[in-house]
């Protein structure tokens, strides 16, 4: 404790003046000096007195402080003590521990005001001994589903019973699952629940997420929307300008008194730009009605061979002329509810999108395969090409994307869309060194 050579300075000294004024006083008193004798212990017993109280201080101080810093609590003040440098070490440890609390205090302030900000709801449970408490609820779950701040879990079910029920089914277990809850007494709202349970320092949590389905899917509507209008106007742009750069040109040459053969060569030329340029937004244009006017599918059940054999005799010449094996894996007759003709066009656009990955390949191969399980019909097309960089795997289904100088980029979109409206999905993978794109039709099949 008394860590300072000082402190051990000022307390040999004293020891050493007791002793010396109790050999002192008992000296005194054998010489018959009765009076002297009587003032040395007086002077010994003021010294002890000092000592004591010095001791006294000196531990009290040593425990207060220590019994702050076991209890969190760094309001005390120390300065009037700091002149003496016997408490340096336990005031710096004191210091360097209030530093450390303020700056931890500072992180969960901020970390809260994070969590109440997001539009997402967000609470998470303390396990305490067989019961949970709710260690944070941010202000979005409590404002949106109208529940108060409650510090137990048995509170929280009172509330929200449809939500604490699914998570002790799972008996607080990782959950990822979509849930109807009603909010303020009006029409259920749909949520994503994931749920995940973690233990720090010997400490069980159980972190709740919650997120509206709605605002998910505006979201994304909105990322896809400023998607789509980046590329409307780029593709504007790139026509608009030349033509107007184009219109210019036309306009000071007709306004000269005399026009030359070259001038006239200027203006046929130029009149050819224009009318490419033109031919090109033409194109564009008839893309985008093509994706807003799908049809809705008029399904019928189809033969899968049969519709597979008609879309590889339509592609058959680009086939043979790219050198291209195809190889059709597909042995079972399945019999699949679908509009044939959107559909086709759907195995059209992938096999063009093959047959171009393929260009570069010395070996080129397309492989279609099919399988039914689970309720799901599955139709994949894979080619050993030279496959779709990261970069853009998650651009290529966008409106208009394209890596091809000489495409429209509507064939994904477009395949995409009619898949869904069939109510499938389609995604593309990369699995053994070849790009895999799947169909998944959630359709009866026979």
């Amino acid at each position: 404790m008394f860590k300072t050579l000082q402190t051990y300075k000022l307390l040999f000294l004293r020891l050493i003046l007791i002793v010396a004024g109790i050999e002192l006083s008992i000296h005194f008193f054998k010489i018959g000096l009765l009076f002297t004798g009587i003032f040395g212990l007086c002077i010994v017993f003021l010294i002890v007195r000092e000592m004591y109280f010095y001791v006294r201080n000196f531990v009290l101080i040593y425990d207060k402080t220590i019994a702050s810093i076991l209890q969190n609590d760094f309001s005390s003040d120390f300065s009037k003590h700091r002149f003496n440098k016997s408490y340096n070490d336990l005031f710096n440890l004191y210091e360097t521990l209030k530093n450390k609390q303020n700056e931890q205090i500072s992180k969960d302030i901020i970390y809260r005001s994070i969590l109440n900000n997001i539009e997402t709801g967000v609470v998470i449970l303390q396990k305490q001994e067989s019961d949970w408490s709710i260690f944070l609820m941010n202000d979005y779950f409590s404002s949106h589903f109208n529940v108060p701040k409650v510090s137990k879990w048995k509170y929280l079910k009172n509330q929200l019973p449809a939500l604490c029920e699914i998570i002790e089914e799972d008996d607080f277990h990782e959950v990822k699952t979509s849930i109807d809850i009603s909010i303020n007494e009006q029409h259920k709202q749909t949520f994503v629940l994931q749920a995940s349970r973690t233990e720090i320092f010997e400490q069980d949590y159980f972190i709740v997420l919650l997120d509206s389905i709605q605002n998910v899917v505006e979201k994304k509507e909105k990322d896809a929307w400023i998607n789509l209008m980046k590329v409307i106007s780029h593709e504007l742009l790139n026509s608009i300008t030349p033509i107007r750069s184009i219109c210019q040109n036309l306009q000071d040459l007709v306004e000269q008194d005399s026009l030359s053969t070259e001038d006239l060569e200027d203006i046929k030329t130029s009149v050819e730009t224009m009318l490419r340029r033109s031919d090109h937004l033409q194109k564009f244009i008839e893309g985008y009605r093509k994706l807003a006017m799908l049809p809705s599918p008029k399904k019928e059940k189809i033969e899968l061979q049969h519709l597979v054999e008609n879309t590889l005799q339509i592609m058959n010449p680009l086939l043979r002329k790219q050198n291209i094996e195809v190889v059709n894996s597909i042995t079972h007759n399945y019999l699949i509810n679908v509009d044939q003709q959107q559909l086709e066009q759907v195995l059209i656009n992938l096999l063009a999108n093959s047959i171009n990955a393929l260009s570069q390949n010395d070996q080129k191969q397309i492989f279609i395969s099919a399988e039914a399980k689970e309720n799901r019909f599955f139709i994949k097309i894979a080619d050993n090409g030279k496959g779709i960089e990261k970069e853009i795997e998650d651009k290529i289904f966008l409106p208009f994307f394209t890596t091809r100088n000489e495409g429209a980029g509507i064939g994904l979109t477009l395949s995409k869309n009619i898949v869904e409206a069939h109510g499938g999905y389609i995604l593309n993978k990369n699995e053994k060194g070849q790009t895999t794109f799947e169909i998944c039709l959630v359709e009866d099949f026979y």
